[in-house]
């Protein structure tokens, strides 16, 4: 496989800051999705996703890059493979994630992450359907870990590995001919499902996203083994 994509998030080439179609008229705001964010549109040195908390009222300024509108408009397609390497948050509140998007949909979930469930990844495909809720206290996820996380977009499995073991794979695929933009971002949880910051607590929540690669190769692997 092929790098055909890594990740500058300081470049206004590969990256739009601050807008996305994933929220209603481009942002800034998505209440709707329970996210108290406001979009900055400032990028992201060093991989480092912000949340700083707004003077008045309750909404947070938040980092938000895609590739979507982007000069380059880059987009993984079915047979990718997406690799990072992620410190999670520790603060209560925040909500990083790494995911793709086009066209009101076309969403897959790389990770997302809550410290309320310190443990817990979440990964999932919207496009055909299928989620799990991953448990890594035993691979040492929690509030503040660092790890690798590689997803493979085939067109019969989506498949999620932790630190290069198999932790999902969903046996539904994205189809042939699926293609997406990539969002990572950080939001901040409004309370209605995970907990929101304390009203007295950091005045900024952070996580880091170190690396980002896409692999290109084989369109049609075939199923995965199942986990």
């Amino acid at each position: 496989m092929a790098v055909v994509f890594d990740a500058d998030f300081t470049s206004t080439s590969q990256w739009v800051a601050g807008r996305s179609s994933a929220y209603p008229r481009m942002g800034p705001t998505n209440r709707g999705d329970h996210k108290l964010d406001f979009l900055s549109r400032a990028h992201c040195p060093d991989g480092l996703f912000t949340a700083t908390r707004r003077f008045g009222g309750d909404l947070w300024t938040c980092n938000l890059l895609t590739t979507e509108g982007s000069p380059e408009g880059f987009q993984v397609r079915t047979g990718d493979a997406l690799s990072a390497r992620v410190t999670l948050p520790v603060e209560l509140g925040a909500w990083p994630a790494i995911w793709t998007w086009r066209e009101g949909g076309n969403e897959i979930d790389v990770f997302e992450y809550h410290p309320d469930n310190p443990d817990l990844l979440e990964i999932s495909n919207h496009v055909r359907g299928g989620y799990r809720y991953w448990h890594g206290a035993d691979a040492g996820i929690a509030p503040g870990a660092t790890f690798d996380i590689r997803t493979v977009f085939g067109a019969h499995s989506v498949d999620w590995f932790v630190d290069d073991t198999l932790v999902h794979a969903d046996r539904r695929g994205v189809g042939a001919d699926w293609h997406a933009y990539l969002i990572v971002n950080l939001s901040v949880s409004d309370g209605t499902y995970h907990a929101r910051p304390p009203a007295f607590g950091p005045e900024r929540l952070a996580w880091t996203c170190h690396s980002l690669q896409v692999e290109r190769g084989d369109p049609d692997p075939g199923p995965s083994p199942r986990t």
